[in-house]
């Protein structure tokens, strides 16, 4: 069986280019109102709420970390493939800030690009985190077609949420963290494994029709979180030699309607609760995203380190995977077993954990919509 990792041998046909596809963020104070009302259209919410949800980005001058994450991940993804003689460009769109993923698949049509393997970084199944980013993908394919343009074959590539290159330094940042809490309470310290929270009905109709996760309470998203908290926690038990440090999966930067039950326990209201219970000190790793946004800047470094010293509860916080060599490598092997699954030949899907490697097409039922049903792109 053929490995993806033989770089040299391989070869990245028949896809010509990588997209970076990601969400985008503002970049100045006078960009947070637009950029929300890109995130909210369709919603009808009135520019006054959007002044107040926008108050996290203000308290940082109005600039959102992630662009500037992105092009360090672009960067890093160039170098790797460079440095592995992997001749293919990559290119960054976001869904709702510039660079707009219309204008980078104009360019890219326009550089004589024809099949696009697709980035998404999200690394677990969902609505927000795989299908919507698939049916802007059709928005964007449909607003070249109207133009005129050629409009390229876009492959998404499997959920990395499982990967070693995606596991293995969040195992790392979660050990670093431990070493930043004092030593007295450090081998008694809980982990708290956070992700975005979303409705109990999205979470549950999360994943493929025919996927065992789906069938699991809380679907394929819990169900994948859950593999992931239990790989990084069991490997901190083993190089700590703490056993039984207790864990937990929960959630942060709920958005929606308070009658409308999202998951939970909340990060604030689960270090108030492990206070109570006596827990010496919390170790949060945000395991459900990829780089140190605005949701880890603020729903995390700021308001939940804020409830933590309002208790008098030591807590440190890992670091995302961000440009992590590992995940770089794991992008280009990513790219390279899809290609050669497209051409036919074995390859090899690393996963760790029980759950197994990602499907490679998402089915039309994946993930579905919660409003109403919309074109989706790259899936059959």
């Amino acid at each position: 069986m053929s490995d993806a990792r033989n770089t040299s041998l391989t070869g990245a046909a028949p896809y010509d280019a990588l997209l970076l596809l990601s969400f985008g963020g503002p970049e100045a104070p006078e960009d947070v109102v637009p950029f929300l009302e890109n995130v909210t259209r369709g919603r009808g919410i009135p520019k006054e709420r959007l002044r107040e949800v926008g108050k996290h980005y203000f308290l940082f001058g109005g600039v959102s970390p992630i662009n500037e994450q992105n092009r360090e991940l672009l960067a890093a993804l160039r170098k790797d493939f460079a440095e592995h003689g992997l001749g293919l460009p990559v290119y960054w769109g976001n869904r709702n800030w510039a660079p707009y993923l219309v204008d980078t698949l104009r360019e890219a049509v326009a550089d004589g690009h024809r099949r696009i393997a697709v980035l998404a970084t999200s690394a677990y199944a969902g609505y927000s985190g795989c299908r919507q980013y698939r049916e802007n993908l059709a928005d964007a394919l449909a607003e070249l077609a109207a133009e005129g343009l050629p409009v390229p074959a876009v492959d998404m590539l499997r959920h990395f949420y499982n990967h070693p290159g995606f596991v293995e330094p969040m195992i790392d940042a979660t050990l670093d963290a431990l070493t930043r809490l004092p030593e007295d309470v450090r081998d008694g310290a809980r982990l708290a494994f956070t992700t975005h929270s979303i409705p109990d009905t999205m979470a549950e109709s999360s994943g493929a029709p025919d996927d065992p996760a789906r069938g699991r309470p809380g679907g394929a998203y819990v169900a994948q979180h859950l593999d992931v908290a239990r790989l990084v926690a069991t490997a901190v038990a083993e190089r700590t030699g703490v056993r039984d440090r207790p864990w937990d999966l929960v959630f942060q930067s709920r958005s929606g309607a308070p009658h409308t039950p999202w998951l939970e326990p909340d990060i604030c209201d689960h270090l108030e609760a492990r206070h109570a219970e006596g827990d010496p000190a919390v170790v949060m790793v945000p395991i459900g995203f990829v780089s140190d946004h605005m949701e880890v800047k603020y729903d995390l470094d700021t308001e939940a380190t804020a409830k933590a010293a309002e208790l008098g509860l030591p807590v440190a916080r890992a670091a995302t995977v961000g440009a992590d060599p590992r995940f770089t490598a794991a992008v280009r092997e990513l790219v390279l077993e899809r290609a050669a699954a497209e051409r036919g030949e074995p390859v090899t899907r690393r996963a760790l954990g029980t759950l197994g490697p990602g499907h490679d097409v998402c089915a039309v039922a994946c993930c579905p919509n919660p409003r109403a049903p919309r074109p989706a792109a790259a899936e059959r």
